[in-house]
């Protein structure tokens, strides 16, 4: 009996540990920084090792050698928006960072796979989707720990930094933010898009509130998109709820038409269906 027991209790022993996730603190601790520049939202994601009394450059990080950036799983950026750097743009996505540092400058390599741990076991140079290259600036004190941060904020630029030991190096950027404000400008003064009133005018139809508004709304929104079939529809039930089923037919029947000239076999049941209700 004791040694039954002695089994169980082995038993729920090593249950217990095996489920059990024990937690340390990590030798390079990772870190997040987001911060949004002009119209941009950049995201970083990397390690952070540390000095530790070693020698940085030319011994932990070798000369010449392409290296992680950091520690552990690769650092990785996140741009909403093109980041411009020299002639070189590189485009709205998440990219892994690697560089290539050498005594007097760095290579700064953004990379298409995300997924390995440190580099890449086999390097593959079409995943390279932007090279570009920074001089080396000299610190007069140490930086413990091993940093990346945007810089030098405006709304058309900034610089993006690496510093560690008595090392820094910066890489400037600039941004589409005034081409994207401009646009922005342009849509906003040219009035609501066609899908702005319908979705207004289908929020008012769902919700029972002003149909006669919602009428309103989705006339204009047939007006700037002619060929969207299922407009009419919300259209024609708006026309039903208002009590005018003459109209009613009569747009979906301009609906049914149009949705057959598209193919859309759902929408040209969903029409039949309406104007035979209507029909009634």
């Amino acid at each position: 009996m004791k040694k039954t027991l002695t089994s169980i209790a082995l038993i729920l022993g090593l249950t217990v540990s095996a489920g059990a996730q024990l937690q340390t603190p990590k030798a390079s601790p990772v870190a997040k920084m987001e911060q949004r520049v002009g119209l941009t939202d950049i995201k970083i994601e990397y390690s952070r090792p540390g000095k530790n009394n070693r020698v940085v450059f030319g011994d932990v990080v070798p000369f010449n050698e392409v290296w992680r950036t950091g520690a552990n799983e690769n650092t990785k950026i996140t741009t909403s928006d093109a980041l411009i750097f020299g002639k070189d743009t590189l485009k709205a996505g998440t990219y892994a960072i690697f560089t290539k540092p050498t005594t007097d400058s760095w290579e700064l390599i953004f990379y298409a796979d995300v997924t390995n741990w440190g580099t890449p076991e086999k390097w593959d140079e079409t995943k390279v989707v932007l090279r570009t290259k920074a001089a080396v600036t000299a610190l007069p004190n140490v930086v413990e720990t091993f940093t990346i941060s945007l810089d030098n904020l405006e709304n058309e630029s900034a610089s993006l930094n690496f510093s560690w030991d008595k090392t820094t190096v910066s890489y400037p950027f600039t941004l589409l933010t005034a081409q994207r404000t401009l646009a922005n400008i342009k849509k906003v003064m040219a009035g609501p898009s066609a899908a702005d009133f319908y979705g207004a005018a289908t929020y008012y139809y769902t919700n029972k509130l002003d149909l006669k508004q919602a009428l309103e709304w989705v006339n204009k929104a047939i007006e700037v998109n002619p060929t969207a079939f299922y407009m009419y529809r919300t259209k024609a039930n708006i026309q039903k709820d208002l009590g005018d089923k003459k109209a009613a037919k009569e747009t979906a029947k301009a609906g049914l038409v149009i949705a057959e000239k598209a193919n859309n076999k759902g929408y040209i049941q969903l029409l039949t269906a309406l104007i035979e209700e209507l029909n009634k």
